[in-house]
C-alpha cells in the first residue's frame, strides 16, 4: 500500500531505515535512527480522519494503550461508508503503530521498500499495522487493544 505522503518524504529525505521514538520517565518522545526520525514518526501519528471521528465520539487519542481500548468501544459508523472505510483503517493502524512504538520498549517505525510502514519489534519481528488497522475497521477484529497486547509481549 503506497502512502503519498511517506513517498513525498522520501524524494526529499535519505531513506530512513528505522525510528525509534521513547517516552522516557513519561517526558516528551525522543528518537533514534537516521534522517529525522522525529519528523516521520510524527507524520505517521497524524491520523486525523481516525483522531477526528474519535473526537466526535468524546474520545481523546492521546496515544495511550488506554486509548486503543476505547477506540475498541466506537459504534463503526464508518461502515456504511466505502469511501472512508479504507482510509480510517490506515489511520488506525498508524495509530496503533503508534501506540506501540512510543510503549513498547525497541520498538521502531521501518518503512519497506515498497512504501509499507510497519513496526518491527526488538525480538525482530515485523508488525504489520496498517493491515491490522484495516481489519479492525472492516470487521472490529482484532481489537486494537488485543492486537496491541500481543504484539508488546513478543
Amino acid at each position: 500500500m503506497k502512502i503519498p505522503f511517506v513517498d513525498n518524504w522520501r524524494k526529499k529525505h535519505e531513506p530512513v531505515l528505522a525510528v525509534a521514538t521513547a517516552v522516557p520517565d513519561g517526558g516528551g518522545a525522543g528518537s533514534a535512527g537516521t534522517g529525522g526520525g522525529d519528523g516521520l514518526a510524527e507524520l505517521l501519528s497524524e491520523c486525523e480522519l481516525l483522531r477526528s471521528q474519535a473526537a466526535a465520539a468524546g474520545i481523546e487519542l492521546d496515544d495511550s494503550v488506554r486509548s486503543l481500548e476505547k477506540l475498541d468501544q466506537l459504534v463503526p459508523r464508518w461502515r456504511e461508508d466505502p469511501e472512508v472505510l479504507p482510509w480510517l483503517g490506515n489511520d488506525a493502524g498508524l495509530y496503533l503503530g503508534t501506540v506501540l512504538v512510543r510503549h513498547v520498549p525497541g520498538a521502531a517505525w521501518v518503512i519497506r521498500p515498497d512504501g509499507q510502514p510497519v513496526v518491527l519489534l526488538e525480538s525482530g519481528r515485523e508488525i504489520e499495522v496498517v493491515e491490522a488497522g484495516q481489519e479492525w475497521a472492516e470487521s472490529g477484529a482484532p481489537e486494537l487493544s488485543q492486537f496491541y497486547a500481543e504484539a508488546a509481549e513478543s
